[in-house]
């Protein structure tokens, strides 16, 4: 079991990674980690790649500020899927470039926004929805999120990005990663009649 002072530094490590290549900018994005009364969260207005373990958010299982600086305003959203997913550890959320073109081109489906390109996307991701727009801070997405977190575990958010629950938070970050380029491949191969995985292919996977 890793300690609260493991977690932290895990979280400031993994920041700065997603910063340093390329998969945020300025201070968008943010990551929260579970705890056994709580989770951690990177603060409001912070930089992934500039986070400091001992001004995390810590907030108790309400969602109420314990400790550190003030969290993103996109708390409630971790709180959502925490809610939903008994067994996720951890939520990365990002507005990583591809993703968020995929969630703005009008005839990405909204059941389905990433066609089946490689059986790796659909065992670190499954089937990935895209949630409708919302402001950002609008409240009411953690009603749509709900709806979805339980049954998947990354979603897209319409005009803003991916949000990815994962048991631990290497595995929301590699999930996260998969998810962002398989959106590259979607958009590289868009108008190109590419070969997509069979329904019988498919069916061969494990997914999450």
């Amino acid at each position: 079991m890793s300690t609260e002072s493991t977690l932290r530094e895990r979280i400031v490590l993994v920041g700065k990674s997603i910063y340093d290549r390329g998969l945020t900018h300025g201070s968008t994005g943010n990551i929260s980690v579970r705890l056994d009364d709580g989770w951690l969260m990177t603060p409001t207005n912070s930089s992934l790649g500039w986070l400091d373990p001992a001004t995390l958010s810590k907030l108790d299982k309400h969602g109420a500020l314990v400790s550190g600086d003030a969290p993103t305003k996109e708390s409630f959203l971790h709180r959502a899927v925490y809610d939903e997913r008994a067994n996720a550890g951890a939520i990365v959320h990002l507005h990583s470039t591809h993703s968020v073109a995929v969630s703005c081109l009008p005839d990405t489906d909204p059941d389905c926004a990433l066609p089946p390109l490689t059986p790796y996307s659909l065992m670190q991701c499954g089937r990935i929805p895209m949630v409708p727009y919302f402001k950002p801070g609008d409240l009411t997405l953690a009603d749509a999120v709900r709806g979805l977190a339980g049954k998947h575990t990354a979603l897209l958010l319409a005009n803003h990005g991916p949000v990815v629950a994962g048991k631990t938070l290497q595995a929301a970050l590699y999930a996260t990663e998969e998810l962002e380029a398989t959106a590259k491949l979607h958009l590289l191969t868009r108008g190109h009649d590419p070969r997509l995985l069979t329904a019988e292919q498919i069916a061969e996977l494990s997914l999450p």
